[in-house]
């Protein structure tokens, strides 16, 4: 890419020679990219379709294993708001039942005022506080009406309801309290952090330094606690192992646990045992399932003098707070023990919780807010607010949406839009605040304008089929609204058309093959005010006019068909007496003068006044989730077809573009780098200078983003200049709005030794992860640039920041380190080599040294292609990213002579492959797991060695050796130190034309052995755990997003699919995994597709892009083998007489194009060659159609991942792919294209680190703790990226699953609610996410006593499931468990056997026949037959599932027990009942008494991995003791070692 520099000196001779007559050079096709990332969050990786994030495998356990539990969870990686992933449900938190609420399987009445209890627990409110796009003062940052648009900011008084969302309260609360409190607490967890031994904390968000604390962490292992679970709820093992802060969860190693014998209802405290197995080792599957855990007493208080047998709750929840991998708690923060039994700690005299901090909180306060002409309102706000903040609320409220142009007067003075509401004299509590209409000028004439265009088009979704204004989809409300029910379910007796209201759709009944498209965008109503409100041909007002006040004319046809001539002034707007064509600006009769828009139009039209009157109802009733703007634009891949309509704003904004200009600002234009680089020189000191620094920094990053993708647009479409316009097309540069954008193809052959234009293809992204890697280092006083990658049409583009006077220096002057001609030339400088240092330790760099063309040895410390520049501004600017990363050498070019290196593992599976590019590298993910492996080796082999030698030698003799021996165990483990663990890489070990002296031969040779262990670590051990996540189901893809991000958190990069399915084939049991095979070969399909898909639309002219995306469509997708219509071109006529005489035309006929040419059996062919070249991995299918049917793919779903991969959108409609006859897309199917970006991703290290120790504190039990936790976190993810980002919908739904834990159902549904919303308003309405957030909501609906409500979410979720990946997959099991469940209690028997049903043939493919979830599946379609009277059929299900309990658990477990029980229970019904027909003589059946709600909540209670165990007072105090004698046994233990 970006190799910047480059292209600046190839524009230095373009310019020299630009009178010399231009070079015949033909133009080469690219050749196909190999690196592309499909993630729009770039991770920090080698592999371009790579995205970051990490997980952690689970372990096994025999008798209850994470496959008998119907519905895992999200997990949440360690880089909150990661890609999803499903993960095993079970890990038990001892919560106690006074204290943390009431038990989850009992439902409550949402009347019941839970929020106040809730309240009043001593933690602070969660607060959201909206995006306010207010720009103050950054470099030439201007404010524009979009970026000063301020989102109303809400705080729950009262609970959201799903039933009715709710109007936007008027509601202002501020988080200046909550940021004190969080900064305090922040200040006293780092204070913790040195408490002893025992505290040894890190919170790094990306990268953890274990090198200095290598000899510490032999003594400063955390003891954790590990709660097994057993295949009875009531029994658990509690298991003390101490191990290292580099745990179990990450670095990806099973723990087994010694067997002990249980004892009923109590939990057995025993140490456990290390396993070194690989996850994907065979024997592992019987292993018992271990989950970390802090143990801790939740409750303290009264304890000891409790006599009665008071129980407490003993909660088995999913893993959604056990991916806090980086951070551990130190044994002081988590022993509740009194002073005598617990062991000392440091620092506990600063121990502070969030009750001690929640004083500091302000109270916000009300103001009146006094209209012209209306009666005034009340709006309650904080003292922090900006009376520019202020001003934009009141623009979005109900009662003053139509005004814009207006002041704020507060005893008659005007207030200063930039002041905080909190120091204006005379602001106080029921202050009358004033609205004072102003004059207009001709830039607020346009704003206020635009206002009413939003206005009028607020419930219009066009904005987001479009992709603009950052609009997105939501359909929560449609799917919630209008729920009615009943309270008394058992007693209701529903009509026929309130039965067919819970009735489904056929498409979402099991078993039907149709999948429908036009339900996923359901119709909303149309709201239309004007038939048109366009501007004027009589613009711009002449002189004369200007001199009485006008400032624009407009033109509106009312729906009356009334057509009005309006006249804009500075005082406001009024009807003039022009038409089309006479001009008389004179005022027409009535002379109406009003200051808004709206108010006119409410004059002189009564259709207007209804229906706007009716729209704004509407809107305001939306929730705010569904009108914020999201940060960054996300793009449907299907949408309705609409009409064109009148838009006044859009063609003003098209016609008068002002090309490289900020909107709204003409003449100014916005300098990108000062802003980016000022905003990281911000001060970081204190809390809140982290917040204002942060904020900035997404702010100007999300702006730049926006530029970036708009210039790269241009620049495909033809609209920018080149700043070498007679160079080939493929090597043209550009430079628009202040940014540098270049082309992703090799410029002057610099990349053709590492593979030509492929690797230029790939350098972009490699370039883009490196610079995200030094951004989340953020050392200061090093800078990169802001950068952003955009794929447009078949060409990748890269936008980068300008670096101040690059382009006025020629390329020698420029380069002070690194080098630009792979290694010929070399530069050093000693300040980069400063600040590079300060990042090679996180980053795993090794400081090393090259030699340049004199034979002089230079050092680095990163890659040579890294190239540092000190700009004109003074500051060291670092370029060329793209070996941050150290190589793949499975996929290098390696030297005959080195091949002797390849290590056994690699040669077995093939390795290395010659690959299209060596820019290949390897994960972040996979280094962090393989130096945790390697560190686990380092800790072994010194701590055993350690303690022998202690018992037989003296001290000093024991000194000695002991420093022998760790010098040892670094050789032996790679490491780069001699004294302490410290393993680096380096980069350059397999660049091409970089040399080494002499002396670093040796050093060479251990780094390339390096590289080799850590490629067999990949191909042994991630691999093999990757494969057993899915086996175990602790990772669940859905679609191709979803397996790349399984495959990424073990650090497999996508280049190896090929091996995954080879290994996938070797599996025992491969039906368990066949949905992972389905995907896997739908990704390399889609993959190659998309590869080709790049350089086909290279050679199609603009005016066919329609027709020959089309055409690729229905070559790739359609059964039909009959030539396609869709490449016949609609500017020739269909006469034959016409058709003679354009012979002659300069119109040329589309179908003598290149691309029309394509055949299906061509396409197929070289789909399958790529696959091979790239991935790999033969198919042997002959046609798309023959794999299909072998692997039982979707064509829906194989059009929505290509779709998405290339940013085509297509028309909702119903496609038919089985004609033979008739091709599948026409033209008129392919609506639009759109850029994929990728760019960097900037987020709130503060909040971040608090979610990491709301992790641990949910972990240990500490419910309430951890809810506070997340809540001061989300007040500061809001405040720093806004409401509407992963983050914040991350913490929602952690906030969501601990109150449902603690039985506050209403503030679950409320926090799970925005969570849906943000999800589908930021990742797309059928992503996997959003589906799992649709999922746990109708879970928390159901608990809430909504059930019709849950049913509608769970056919949502069914329906979303069903299109993504189809009805034969683990998700749909655990779906139709739910609505099963669902179904049975609301007394539709019918439709709940068809589900259940499915879902049982689900779990024998899945889970196996012998399997507890096949148990528990045969048991819940017993208790459906039983309430319809029909006992045989429950009998014979109710046997198999005793059977299966029998078999798995013994008939002495609870539930064989209960079983049996059960069983004993339908064979004595069923002889009442017989007896009963007998005597009768009759065939009506009995009437059965429905199961009640609470069972059915305490069945999906347990389907969702939710149990309740209750233990006795003396049970918890054995425990307790038990717990505090092994700690302190490990701690005599370690502290001798």
């Amino acid at each position: 890419m970006g190799n910047i520099v480059q292209c600046c000196h190839t524009l230095s001779k373009y310019f020299k020679s630009k009178d010399a007559p231009a070079r015949g050079e033909a133009e080469r096709s690219p050749l196909l990219s190999s690196e592309e990332s499909e993630c729009e969050s770039p991770g920090m990786a080698d592999d371009s379709e790579d995205d970051l994030s990490t997980v952690s495998p689970g372990a096994k356990n025999t008798a209850l294993e994470q496959e008998h539990f119907l519905f895992p969870d999200i997990i949440l990686s360690s880089n909150p708001g990661g890609d999803l992933t499903l993960v095993e449900p079970m890990v038990c938190l001892l919560v106690s039942e006074e204290e943390e609420g009431e038990r989850v399987d009992e439902p409550r009445d949402e009347g019941q005022e839970w929020t106040n209890r809730w309240r009043n627990k001593g933690f602070s409110e969660v607060q959201t506080q909206t995006e306010v796009e207010t720009r103050i003062g950054m470099g030439v940052q201007t404010q524009t009406e979009s970026q000063a648009e301020v989102q109303p900011q809400t705080v729950d008084r009262e609970v959201d309801t799903l039933r009715s969302p709710g109007t936007l309260k008027e509601v202002v609360v501020g988080e200046h309290g909550i940021l004190r409190q969080v900064e305090v607490l922040l200040e006293e967890q780092d204070k913790r952090t040195h408490c002893g031994a025992w505290a040894d904390v890190e919170n790094q968000l990306a990268f953890r330094d274990i090198a200095k604390e290598a000899e510490q962490k032999q003594l400063s292992s955390i003891i954790s606690t590990k709660i097994v679970e057993s295949s009875d709820p009531t029994e658990c093992h509690l298991d003390l192992t101490p191990h290292s802060c580099l745990g179990n969860e990450q670095s990806g190693q099973p723990t087994a646990v010694t067997d002990r014998s249980v004892n009923q209802k109590f939990c057995e405290v025993a140490p456990a045992k290390r396993n070194t197995k690989p996850p994907g080792d065979p024997e592992d599957q019987s292993d018992v399932t271990a989950v970390p855990l802090q143990c801790h007493d939740a409750v303290k208080r009264g304890e000891e003098d409790e006599e009665e047998e008071t129980k407490r709750t003993l909660y088995l929840v999913d893993r959604l707070f056990q991916a806090a991998p980086d951070v551990q708690v130190a044994l002081c923060q988590t022993e509740e023990s009194s002073e005598d039994d617990r062991i000392p700690c440091e620092g506990d005299e600063t121990k502070l919780s969030i009750s001690d901090v929640v004083a500091l909180q302000e109270a916000d306060f009300t103001l009146r807010i006094q209209p012209p002409g209306k009666e005034s309102f009340e709006l309650q706000v904080s003292g922090q607010m900006l009376v520019a903040e202020l001003h934009q609320v009141l623009m979005d409220h109900e009662i003053s949406c139509h005004c814009t142009c207006f002041s704020l007067q507060l005893g008659g003075v005007a207030l200063d839009g930039l002041a905080e509401l909190r120091s204006v004299r005379g602001m106080q509590d029921a202050a009358l605040i004033k609205v004072v209409e102003d004059s207009y000028t001709v830039r607020d004439a346009r704003l206020h304008l635009r206002h009413v265009r939003d206005l009028l088009r607020s419930l219009n979704p066009a904005d987001a089929y479009n992709g603009v204004n950052c609009s997105s989809l939501s359909y929560l409300t449609f799917y919630t609204r209008g729920d009615n029910d009943c309270r008394n379910i058992g007693n209701r007796q529903a009509s026929e058309k309130e039965s067919a209201g819970l009735s489904p759709p056929e498409y979402i009944l099991p078993g039907c093959k149709d999948r429908p498209l036009t339900p996923l965008q359901p119709l909303r109503d149309d709201w239309k005010c004007l038939r048109v409100l366009t501007m004027s041909s009589w613009n711009p007002p002449p002189g004369n006019r200007k001199m009485h006040g006008d400032l624009m004319y407009l033109n509106v046809l009312t729906m009356e068909d009334k057509e009005l001539n309006i006249t804009s002034s500075t005082r406001g707007f009024y009807l003039n007496q022009s038409t089309t064509f006479n001009f008389n600006p004179k005022p027409a009769l009535p002379k109406i003068l009003c200051h808004s828009l709206v108010e006119l139009l409410s004059q002189v039209s009564p259709s207007f006044r209804k229906t706007f009157s009716a729209l704004q109802k509407k809107r305001v009733q939306q929730h705010p989730y569904e009108r914020i703007a999201a940060p960054f634009q996300v793009f449907t891949w299907i949408a309705r077809h609409g009409d064109h309509t009148l838009d006044c704003v859009r063609a003003e904004e098209t016609h008068t573009s002002r090309m490289g200009q900020d909107e709204h600002t003409a003449g100014q234009s916005r300098d990108w780098n000062e802003e980016l680089q000022g905003c990281r020189e911000l001060a970081r000191n204190s809390l809140q200078e982290r917040l204002h620094r942060e904020k900035s920094i997404f702010r100007t990053n999300r702006d730049f983003v926006a530029a970036a993708t708009q210039g790269a647009v241009a620049v495909i479409d033809g609209n920018v200049m080149p700043l070498n316009p007679g160079e080939a097309p493929h090597m043209q540069m550009f430079i628009w709005n202040n940014l540098f954008f270049s082309l992703g193809f090799d410029i002057s052959e610099h990349y053709s030794p590492l593979g030509g234009n492929t690797a230029a293809h790939a350098a972009a992204i490699c370039d883009l992860r490196g610079a995200q890697a030094y951004a989340s280092v953020d050392v200061e006083g090093l800078y990169t640039l802001g950068t952003a990658v955009v794929d447009y049409r078949g060409v990748r583009v890269i936008a980068q920041t300008i670096v101040p006077g690059i382009l006025e220096k020629n390329q020698e002057q420029s380069v002070v380190y690194g080098s630009n001609d792979y290694g010929k030339n070399v530069f050093t400088h000693r300040r980069f080599l400063e600040l590079l240092d300060k990042t090679s330790k996180p980053l795993r760099i090794q400081s090393h040294q090259v030699l340049d063309h004199n034979n002089i040895p230079v050092e680095l410390c990163s890659g040579i292609e890294t190239k540092g520049i000190l700009g004109n501004d003074g500051r060291p600017y670092i370029l060329d990213l793209l070996r941050t990363f150290p190589p793949d050498p499975n996929f290098q070019f390696p030297e005959p002579e080195e091949r002797r290196e390849v290590p056994k593992e690699c040669q077995i599976s093939g390795y290395p492959r010659q690959h299209r590019h060596s820019l290949a590298s390897l994960r972040p993910e996979l280094i962090e797991a393989f130096v945790q492996h390697r560190y686990k080796d380092y800790v072994k082999m010194v701590s055993i060695q350690t303690e022998v030698g202690a018992m037989e030698q003296s001290e000093d003799l024991f000194k000695f050796q002991r420093r022998n021996l760790i010098m040892k165990a670094c050789k032996t483990v790679g490491s780069v130190s001699d004294s302490c663990f410290d393993i680096r890489f380096n980069p350059d070990v397999c660049s091409p034309g970089v040399r080494f002296p002499s002396e670093c031969v040796e050093e060479v040779q251990r780094q390339r052995r390096l590289l080799w262990d850590i490629a067999a670590f990949l191909l042994s051990n991630q691999i093999p755990a990757v494969l057993s996540d899915c086996l175990n189901y602790s990772a669940v893809p859905m679609d191709g997003g979803t397996l790349t991000s399984a495959l990424h958190k073990q650090g497999v990069n996508v280049r190896y699919l090929g091996t995954i399915l080879r290994e996938l084939d070797k599996v025992e049991d491969i039906r368990r995994l066949d949905h992972i095979q389905r995907i896997s070969i739908s990704e390399v399909i889609i993959r190659s597709a998309k590869h080709i898909f790049r350089t086909y639309l290279q050679n199609v002219e603009p005016a066919a892009f329609s027709a020959a995306v089309s055409h690729f469509l229905n070559c790739l997708l359609s059964s039909s083998s009959c030539a396609t219509d869709s490449s016949s071109d609609e500017l020739l006529s269909r006469r034959r007489s016409r058709r003679r005489r354009s012979n002659g035309s300069r119109v040329a006929s589309l179908t003598d194009s290149v691309w029309a040419r394509l055949t299906p059996s061509e396409l197929w062919g070289r789909i399958r060659t790529e696959a091979g070249d790239y991935y790999h991995y033969t198919i042997d299918s002959e046609s798309i159609d023959e794999v299909i049917q072998k692997h039982s793919l979707q064509r829906i779903s194989l059009l929505r991942e290509i779709a998405i991969k290339t940013g085509i959108q297509v028309q909702l409609r119903e496609y038919v792919f089985d004609s033979r006859h008739r091709p599948v897309f026409a033209k008129e199917d392919v609506v639009n294209m759109f850029p994929v970006v990728k760019h960097l991703k900037a987020t709130a290290t503060d909040a971040t680190r608090l979610v990491q120790q709301a992790q641990v504190a949910v972990q240990q039990g500490l419910l309430k703790d951890g809810h506070g936790l997340i809540s001061q976190a989300l007040t500061l993810f809001s405040s720093v990226c806004g409401v509407l980002h992963e983050d914040v919908c991350m913490c929602f739904r952690l906030l969501g699953r601990i109150c449902y834990i603690r039985g506050e159902y209403a503030d679950a549904l409320s926090h799970q609610e925005k969570a849906v919303m943000s999800s589908e308003r930021t990742q797309g309405i059928d992503h996997p996410q959003t589906v799992q957030d649709y999922t746990y909501l109708a879970l928390y609906c159901f608990a809430g006593g909504r059930p019709s409500t849950s049913l509608q979410l769970l056919y949502r979720a069914r329906y979303l499931t069903l299109l993504v990946t189809g009805e034969d997959h683990p998700q749909v099991a655990l779906l139709d468990s739910m609505l099963g469940l669902v179904l049975h209690g609301l007394l539709e028997h019918e439709l709940s056997l068809k589900f259940l049903q499915n879902a049982l043939m689900s779990t024998a493919k899945y889970h196996g026949v012998t399997s507890l979830k096949h148990a528990q599946s045969h048991h819940l379609l017993a208790t459906v037959y039983e309430s319809k009277g029909e006992f045989r059929l429950a009998l014979q299900h109710e046997e198999e599932a005793f059977s299966i309990y029998k078999c798995q658990v013994g008939v002495n477990h609870d539930s064989a027990k209960e079983s049996s029980k059960y069983l004993k229970s339908l064979t004595h019904q069923s002889v009442v009942l017989q007896k009963a027909f007998n005597h009768i003589n009759s065939n009506t059946p009995a009437c059965i008494s429905p199961q009640k709600i609470p069972t059915i909540l305490q069945q999906l209670n347990q389907a969702c991995g939710i149990i309740v165990i209750t233990l006795s007072a003396k049970e918890r105090s054995d425990l307790r003791s038990e717990v505090k004698g092994m700690e302190k046994v490990q701690w005599e233990s370690w502290i001798k070692i």
